[in-house]
């Protein structure tokens, strides 16, 4: 029986937690699924985070359920995406940000590593502005004010310090949890189409010539699939410690990559629920102009009947920008530590983090006024869109490389998929960005 490490001063910390969770080969095939779930999840939460949410909601609202298809697109190819990190963390024991660097040039890696660091910033902005929203939502505070109260957020992480990295799981499990009982509820009440949802789920390309629909589409690609999230999951799966043999790596990657896939089909359900939800709420209801969070919010009491609606919805987008605090911060250490071989301690880390997205959020509050968040929330999903094709490439380069991944290194027809989305999202991302910068103009 494998013995647990003495929790670190600040056991999230990628550095240090690394084989804290220990996996008997010994134990019941339902014990094992237990120790080894937690990574998916954290990870998950990347996936339904309030930059998701505006995507989702004009596109229930414009068409209805028609863009289903792309949510559940999207998922998949984010399920491949994370499978390939987990197989990069419990093979080659090495997380992206580390093996970049043993891998690159100095140059390349400090690109890399800016770019990395500008898409966490953009993350955390997005995670401000959701719940500076949810708190003026809930409570009537001002925007500039629930802005302030999100700084205090470090105080949770100097809470957790010395609670050890299955706290942290199970708090982001309770914040998952009431994200998805909320949207259970609020669709119970609006009671959707389910034969239209069904036919949404199915692929068309004639949906994606409306006017607009495209655009809608790479959005929501571009918001789900997190460039952070790639550091991050090859890191903490190392959080399990197996015994170092063929059989002990080749179980751990089964049931790691069987809890990313169910992680990642919560945060699936919970994209289309706000989908089909304002596809029910307002698209069936003639209201096809919803697309910033705030009137979805005034918008579905009135049209569900129910104020317990609003306040779920509001309950959720808050839970959905705090469940971010912990993985943002733990992703933004995984990045120092592996391009730059630098460690300070989470607190800081945390500190440096959102004093950087709290400065925008002032900034454009104050200079375009409270409606600024809808369009921030886009400018932060354009951000990362940019970031992910950089982090795509030396992921899938490593996991295809047999002299590091040996048996695990993927195969033909994995590299064609892989390469090809890699493709797709790249030049989706491109062409978004494009699109937002000339409609700037």
């Amino acid at each position: 029986m494998f013995s647990l490490p003495r929790t670190a001063t600040a056991p999230f910390c990628p550095s240090e937690v690394k084989g804290s969770i220990a996996v008997d080969a010994g134990l019941p095939f339902h014990k094992k699924l237990w120790r080894y779930a937690g990574p998916g999840l954290l990870v998950s939460v990347g996936y339904m985070d309030p930059g998701n949410w505006a995507t989702d909601i004009e596109a229930g609202s414009r068409f209805g359920y028609g863009l289903l298809f792309v949510v559940l697109l999207a998922s998949l190819a984010a399920m491949l995406l994370q499978t390939l990190c987990v197989r990069l963390g419990l093979v080659a024991q090495k997380d992206l940000a580390r093996a970049c660097r043993e891998r690159y040039s100095p140059r390349v890696n400090r690109f890399l590593w800016l770019g990395a660091e500008l898409a966490i910033v953009a993350c955390d902005l997005a995670e401000v502005l959701g719940s500076a929203l949810a708190l003026h939502l809930l409570f009537g505070v001002s925007i500039p004010v629930g802005i302030a109260i999100t700084a205090f957020d470090t105080l949770l992480v100097l809470g957790l310090q010395g609670a050890g990295f299955r706290r942290v799981e199970a708090i982001v499990l309770g914040l998952v949890t009431t994200i998805a009982g909320c949207f259970a509820v609020e669709l119970i009440m609006s009671q959707p189409n389910w034969f239209g949802v069904a036919m949404g789920f199915a692929p068309s390309l004639e949906r994606l010539h409306q006017p607009g629909a495209l655009y809608l589409a790479i959005g929501i690609v571009g918001a789900t699939v997190m460039p952070h999230n790639l550091y991050l999951h090859s890191s903490i799966v190392q959080t399990r410690l197996v015994a170092k043999t063929d059989a002990a790596r080749r179980e751990a990657v089964r049931f790691c990559t069987l809890d990313a896939v169910v992680s990642l089909s919560l945060a699936l359900l919970v994209n289309a629920a706000i989908m089909v939800l304002a596809a029910s709420a307002f698209n069936a209801n003639g209201h096809r102009e919803v697309a910033d969070i705030e009137d979805a919010y005034h918008l579905i009491e009135p049209l569900v009947g129910s104020a317990l609606a609003a306040t779920l919805f509001g309950i959720a987008l808050l839970a959905s920008g705090q469940s971010s605090t912990f993985t943002g911060t733990i992703a933004g250490q995984i990045i120092m530590e592996g391009f730059l071989d630098l460690k300070i301690p989470c607190w800081q880390r945390r500190l440096i983090t959102r004093a950087l997205a709290l400065v925008p959020a002032f900034v454009g509050v104050w200079w375009l006024g409270d409606g600024a968040i809808g369009k921030m929330l886009v400018a932060s999903q354009v951000v990362l869109s940019f970031q992910l094709p950089f982090a795509i490439w030396p992921l899938v380069r490593f996991t295809s490389d047999r002299a590091l991944m040996g048996e695990y290194a993927n195969g033909p027809w994995l590299k064609a998929v892989a390469w090809s989305l890699f493709t797709l999202i790249a030049v989706a991302n491109v062409w978004l960005v494009a699109s937002v910068v000339g409609g700037l103009g």
